[in-house]
Protein backbone atom coordinates (compact mmCIF):
# COMPACT_ATOMS: atom_id res chain seq x y z
CA UNK A 1 0.00 0.00 0.00
CA UNK A 2 1.45 3.36 -0.60
CA UNK A 3 2.35 6.37 1.74
CA UNK A 4 -0.68 8.39 -0.10
CA UNK A 5 -3.46 5.50 0.73
CA UNK A 6 -2.09 5.00 3.98
CA UNK A 7 -2.16 8.66 5.07
CA UNK A 8 -5.91 8.77 3.18
CA UNK A 9 -7.33 7.82 6.25
CA UNK A 10 -5.34 8.90 8.84
CA UNK A 11 -6.28 11.28 11.54
CA UNK A 12 -5.05 15.13 10.88
CA UNK A 13 -2.55 16.42 13.00
CA UNK A 14 -4.27 19.09 16.00
CA UNK A 15 -2.79 21.78 16.33
CA UNK A 16 -3.17 24.76 19.10
CA UNK A 17 -1.52 27.74 17.93
CA UNK A 18 -2.90 30.01 20.97
CA UNK A 19 -3.79 33.67 19.80
CA UNK A 20 -2.13 34.61 16.73
CA UNK A 21 -2.56 37.33 14.13
CA UNK A 22 -5.12 36.85 11.60
CA UNK A 23 -2.71 37.65 8.37
CA UNK A 24 -0.31 36.27 9.68
CA UNK A 25 -2.28 33.12 9.86
CA UNK A 26 -3.75 33.43 6.57
CA UNK A 27 -0.12 33.36 4.93
CA UNK A 28 0.87 30.50 6.94
CA UNK A 29 -2.17 28.77 5.40
CA UNK A 30 -1.88 29.48 1.83
CA UNK A 31 2.08 28.38 2.31
CA UNK A 32 1.08 25.26 3.85
CA UNK A 33 -1.44 24.29 0.97
CA UNK A 34 0.86 25.30 -1.61
CA UNK A 35 3.70 23.13 -0.30
CA UNK A 36 1.51 20.39 -0.21
CA UNK A 37 2.14 17.15 -1.52
CA UNK A 38 0.78 13.94 -1.49
CA UNK A 39 2.38 12.47 1.72
CA UNK A 40 1.49 15.89 3.44
CA UNK A 41 -0.39 15.85 6.88
CA UNK A 42 -3.85 16.48 7.08
CA UNK A 43 -4.15 19.39 9.86
CA UNK A 44 -6.87 21.25 11.88
CA UNK A 45 -5.16 25.09 13.37
CA UNK A 46 -7.34 25.98 16.69
CA UNK A 47 -6.56 29.40 16.55
CA UNK A 48 -8.11 32.83 17.83
CA UNK A 49 -7.25 35.88 16.50
CA UNK A 50 -6.93 39.56 18.00
CA UNK A 51 -9.69 41.56 16.69
CA UNK A 52 -10.70 41.64 13.00
CA UNK A 53 -13.02 41.51 9.53
CA UNK A 54 -12.40 39.41 6.86
CA UNK A 55 -14.43 39.85 4.09
CA UNK A 56 -14.27 36.98 1.32
CA UNK A 57 -13.17 37.36 -2.35
CA UNK A 58 -16.58 37.72 -3.77
CA UNK A 59 -17.30 40.28 -0.27
CA UNK A 60 -19.33 43.72 -0.88
CA UNK A 61 -17.55 45.99 0.78
CA UNK A 62 -21.10 48.32 1.63
CA UNK A 63 -21.32 45.16 4.07
CA UNK A 64 -18.40 46.98 6.40
CA UNK A 65 -20.81 49.67 7.91
CA UNK A 66 -18.27 51.00 10.27
CA UNK A 67 -14.59 49.74 10.65
CA UNK A 68 -13.54 51.99 13.56
CA UNK A 69 -10.13 50.97 14.76
CA UNK A 70 -10.78 47.33 13.82
CA UNK A 71 -8.67 46.49 10.50
CA UNK A 72 -10.47 44.40 7.54
CA UNK A 73 -8.13 42.33 5.65
CA UNK A 74 -9.06 40.78 1.95
CA UNK A 75 -8.93 37.17 1.83
CA UNK A 76 -9.51 34.29 -0.73
CA UNK A 77 -12.30 32.17 1.01
CA UNK A 78 -15.86 32.19 0.10
CA UNK A 79 -18.36 33.99 1.56
CA UNK A 80 -19.08 37.43 3.02
CA UNK A 81 -17.78 39.52 6.03
CA UNK A 82 -17.00 38.58 9.50
CA UNK A 83 -15.26 39.27 12.97
CA UNK A 84 -12.69 37.48 14.74
CA UNK A 85 -11.51 38.03 18.36
CA UNK A 86 -11.19 36.90 21.49
CA UNK A 87 -12.97 34.64 22.40
CA UNK A 88 -13.86 32.94 19.49
CA UNK A 89 -12.93 29.48 18.50
CA UNK A 90 -11.48 29.31 15.00
CA UNK A 91 -10.61 25.61 13.60
CA UNK A 92 -8.70 25.95 10.25
CA UNK A 93 -8.92 22.80 8.18
CA UNK A 94 -6.51 22.11 6.24
CA UNK A 95 -6.97 18.87 4.51
CA UNK A 96 -6.38 17.09 1.05
CA UNK A 97 -10.02 16.61 -0.01
CA UNK A 98 -9.36 14.60 -3.09
CA UNK A 99 -6.96 11.81 -0.55
CA UNK A 100 -10.16 11.43 1.55
CA UNK A 101 -13.10 11.61 -1.43
CA UNK A 102 -14.62 14.10 0.27
CA UNK A 103 -16.46 16.72 -1.91
CA UNK A 104 -16.71 20.54 -0.99
CA UNK A 105 -20.31 20.36 0.06
CA UNK A 106 -19.85 17.33 2.17
CA UNK A 107 -16.90 19.11 4.04
CA UNK A 108 -19.71 22.10 4.58
CA UNK A 109 -22.02 20.15 5.98
CA UNK A 110 -19.37 18.17 8.21
CA UNK A 111 -17.91 21.03 9.44
CA UNK A 112 -21.74 21.99 10.25
CA UNK A 113 -22.63 18.46 11.85
CA UNK A 114 -19.35 18.68 14.20
CA UNK A 115 -20.51 21.93 15.57
CA UNK A 116 -24.21 20.92 16.01
CA UNK A 117 -23.06 17.91 17.77
CA UNK A 118 -20.85 20.32 20.17
CA UNK A 119 -23.99 22.18 20.59
CA UNK A 120 -26.28 18.87 21.62
CA UNK A 121 -23.85 17.99 24.28
CA UNK A 122 -24.74 20.91 25.90
CA UNK A 123 -28.48 20.86 25.60
CA UNK A 124 -28.42 23.43 22.45
CA UNK A 125 -30.26 22.68 19.29
CA UNK A 126 -28.28 24.06 16.30
CA UNK A 127 -30.23 24.40 13.14
CA UNK A 128 -28.66 24.87 9.27
CA UNK A 129 -30.16 27.25 7.20
CA UNK A 130 -30.61 27.00 3.30
CA UNK A 131 -28.58 28.87 1.27
CA UNK A 132 -26.56 30.63 4.64
CA UNK A 133 -23.58 28.12 5.36
CA UNK A 134 -23.17 28.38 9.09
CA UNK A 135 -24.88 27.29 12.40
CA UNK A 136 -27.76 28.91 14.23
CA UNK A 137 -29.71 28.40 16.95
CA UNK A 138 -33.28 29.84 17.77
CA UNK A 139 -32.46 32.17 14.19
CA UNK A 140 -29.46 33.66 15.73
CA UNK A 141 -25.93 32.48 13.73
CA UNK A 142 -23.28 31.06 16.39
CA UNK A 143 -20.77 29.63 13.93
CA UNK A 144 -19.12 30.48 10.83
CA UNK A 145 -17.43 29.26 8.21
CA UNK A 146 -15.92 29.66 4.77
CA UNK A 147 -13.55 27.71 2.87
CA UNK A 148 -10.77 28.01 -0.13
CA UNK A 149 -10.20 25.10 -1.88
CA UNK A 150 -6.67 25.22 -4.00
CA UNK A 151 -5.49 21.80 -6.07
CA UNK A 152 -8.04 19.85 -4.48
CA UNK A 153 -7.08 21.04 -0.80
CA UNK A 154 -8.99 22.85 1.71
CA UNK A 155 -8.20 25.78 4.13
CA UNK A 156 -10.07 28.12 6.24
CA UNK A 157 -12.63 27.02 7.87
CA UNK A 158 -15.00 27.88 11.41
CA UNK A 159 -15.59 30.08 13.31
CA UNK A 160 -17.31 29.50 16.68
CA UNK A 161 -18.89 32.32 19.28
CA UNK A 162 -17.94 30.94 22.98
CA UNK A 163 -17.51 34.14 25.32
CA UNK A 164 -16.46 37.15 23.17
CA UNK A 165 -17.68 40.52 22.97
CA UNK A 166 -20.31 40.41 20.32
CA UNK A 167 -20.16 44.13 19.77
CA UNK A 168 -18.44 44.53 16.56
CA UNK A 169 -20.60 42.40 15.12
CA UNK A 170 -23.00 45.34 14.96
CA UNK A 171 -20.56 47.69 12.61
CA UNK A 172 -20.83 44.52 9.80
CA UNK A 173 -23.98 42.96 8.20
CA UNK A 174 -22.59 39.42 9.30
CA UNK A 175 -22.36 37.09 6.65
CA UNK A 176 -23.35 39.70 4.24
CA UNK A 177 -27.15 39.99 6.31
CA UNK A 178 -28.36 43.14 7.15
CA UNK A 179 -29.72 42.49 10.64
CA UNK A 180 -28.93 39.05 10.98
CA UNK A 181 -28.65 38.21 15.16
CA UNK A 182 -25.45 36.81 16.38
CA UNK A 183 -25.33 34.70 19.71
CA UNK A 184 -22.83 33.12 21.58
CA UNK A 185 -22.01 30.05 24.00
CA UNK A 186 -22.02 32.29 27.26
CA UNK A 187 -25.22 34.17 26.55
CA UNK A 188 -26.62 30.70 26.03
CA UNK A 189 -25.47 29.62 29.72
CA UNK A 190 -22.15 27.83 28.52
CA UNK A 191 -20.15 28.70 30.67
CA UNK A 192 -16.72 26.50 29.20
CA UNK A 193 -13.16 28.61 27.75
CA UNK A 194 -12.61 28.46 24.12
CA UNK A 195 -9.43 26.51 24.86
CA UNK A 196 -11.53 23.55 26.45
CA UNK A 197 -14.75 24.46 23.20
CA UNK A 198 -12.15 23.94 20.83
CA UNK A 199 -10.66 20.51 21.83
CA UNK A 200 -13.96 19.48 21.83
CA UNK A 201 -14.84 20.87 18.65
CA UNK A 202 -11.41 19.29 16.84
CA UNK A 203 -12.28 16.31 18.25
CA UNK A 204 -16.16 15.92 17.03
CA UNK A 205 -14.32 17.30 13.66
CA UNK A 206 -12.00 13.73 13.60
CA UNK A 207 -14.97 11.81 14.69
CA UNK A 208 -16.50 12.70 11.38
CA UNK A 209 -13.35 12.63 8.92
CA UNK A 210 -13.19 9.17 10.47
CA UNK A 211 -16.63 8.38 8.73
CA UNK A 212 -17.75 10.46 6.10
CA UNK A 213 -19.77 7.60 4.16
CA UNK A 214 -22.18 7.57 7.58
CA UNK A 215 -22.31 11.29 7.40
CA UNK A 216 -23.19 11.54 3.85
CA UNK A 217 -25.83 8.47 4.28
CA UNK A 218 -27.60 10.67 6.83
CA UNK A 219 -27.78 13.29 5.19
CA UNK A 220 -29.60 11.51 2.11
CA UNK A 221 -31.82 10.14 4.43
CA UNK A 222 -32.74 13.77 6.21
CA UNK A 223 -33.68 14.37 2.60
CA UNK A 224 -36.40 11.87 1.77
Amino acid sequence: MSVAALESSAPPVVRKLGRIDYAACYDAMRRYTSARDATSADELWLVEHPPVFTIGQAGRPEHLLRAGDIPLVQVDRGGQITYHGPGQVVVYLLLDLRRRTITVKSLVRLIEEAVIRLLGNYGLQGERRAGAPGVYVDEAKIAALGLRIRNGCSYHGVALNVDMDLTPFTQINPCGYEGLRVTQLADLGVRRSPDEIAGQLANHVKALLDAPAKLAASHTQSQR
